[in-house]
């Protein structure tokens, strides 16, 4: 039996099973990221866990859609890798911010998406996660048997129900081992002080300005033009890319100050959403009362979480990144810039991939424009 309430133009908010079987959906998107960025950096896990709380709950409402709040995934690669420091993840998620607000206030979305081929972008998510997958290698190593155990689980896993149960289950088993090893006592309540504070101007640097050049060739993509497409397919919700800028603006400059990572909104996790059974902003009031309720009684765990785990956990993730890089009509293209990103960074790999796209074009035309992940 479900609770619904009306809002004025007649989309309800339902809070049912079939809701929180697609907040669960959604979080496959969320949770392994956030686990290795708040494990591998000096980022508080609750704090992180509130800001996607506390928008998953805003966008919601605001929308009434099951809209997907997740990591900007090339920021938080970059961090994950030690390319970035937690002040320079802060000083580009600002910068973001910025840039995305300015962008949805003028609604110049379109006239960027000119300059951004799809192989591009592709690439650029191909680079992320090649440099996801390295990291989850090398987390790996460390207890290689506990790593093909977890591997050999996620395969079953995938064979017998599917393979984003299979991230579930992998999070499941670090989370089981992990609480095995802090015991009963991480099981506390504690609020996170949310002082806000500021990156110093040190933190603008060349590898920060890389960094927000290749999220925002994800984010103008996936975050934007693919899930306003979606939005408007599952629920025939006229949603448009600079509405979804602006919103993804609005939430880096509050959310960032506030201890929060850096935050998009993606296809994948509307996707994701839908394919579990959301249909309304309920998965995102369920979902924001699970990530708030492990933020204040549940974090003591996750520092004991094993690292092969998270390794194996980061690798699913960059797989499935990968798979997606590579639906591109000019694969060279996009190997070519993934290899780049991989040896430099995303943000060089953006420019000289799409310096040459631009030259290509000139020659013959690429079909299409920029739906890639965030």
């Amino acid at each position: 039996m479900a609770f619904s309430t009306e809002n004025p133009h007649d989309w309800s908010i339902r809070i049912s099973v079939d809701e929180l079987t697609g907040a669960i959906g959604d979080s496959v998107t969320v949770l392994p990221i956030v686990v290795a960025v708040t494990a591998l950096t000096p980022l508080s896990l609750p704090r992180v866990l509130l800001g996607f709380a506390l928008f998953q709950a805003v966008w919601g409402l605001h929308y009434r859609l099951p809209l997907s709040v997740e990591p900007m995934k090339a920021l938080a690669a970059l961090v994950i890798a030690g390319s970035l420091t937690v002040d320079e993840l802060a000083a580009a998620g600002l910068l973001a911010g910025v840039a995305l607000l300015v962008v949805g206030r003028t609604d110049g979305l379109a006239r960027v998406q000119r300059f951004v081929s799809r192989p591009v972008v592709r690439g650029v998510q191909l680079a992320v996660a090649l440099v996801l997958l390295r990291t989850a290698f090398d987390l790996s190593f460390g207890a290689p048997a506990l790593a093909v155990a977890a591997v050999v689980v996620a395969c079953a896993t995938a064979l017998v129900v599917s393979g984003n149960a299979s991230t579930l289950v992998v999070l499941g088993l670090g989370v089981v081992l992990a609480f095995s090893r802090a015991g009963p006592t991480a099981l506390s309540f504690a609020v996170p002080s949310l002082a806000p504070t500021l990156p110093p101007a040190s933190a603008l640097t060349g590898a920060t300005a890389d960094g927000v050049v290749g999220q925002l060739a994800m984010t103008v993509g996936n975050a934007a033009v693919a899930t306003s497409l979606l939005l408007s397919e599952y629920f025939d919700a006229e949603v448009s890319p600079d509405d979804l800028a602006t919103s993804m603006g609005v939430m880096n400059l509050v959310a960032v100050p506030l201890g929060a990572l850096p935050m998009c909104h993606g296809s994948g996790g509307v996707a994701g959403k839908y394919a579990f059974g959301a249909r309304t902003a309920g998965a995102n009031l369920l979902l924001a009362a699970g990530y708030a309720l492990v933020a204040v009684f549940a974090v003591g765990i996750f520092p004991s979480f094993p690292m092969a785990v998270l390794g194996v956990l980061l690798a699913l993730v960059a797989v499935e990144l990968g798979r997606s890089a590579l639906r591109t009509e000019r694969l060279w293209l996009t190997v070519a810039v993934g290899l780049c990103g991989l040896v430099t960074n995303v943000g060089v790999a953006f420019v000289a991939g799409a310096a040459l796209s631009l030259f290509l074009r000139r020659l013959r035309p690429i079909d299409g424009v920029s739906v890639a992940g965030s």
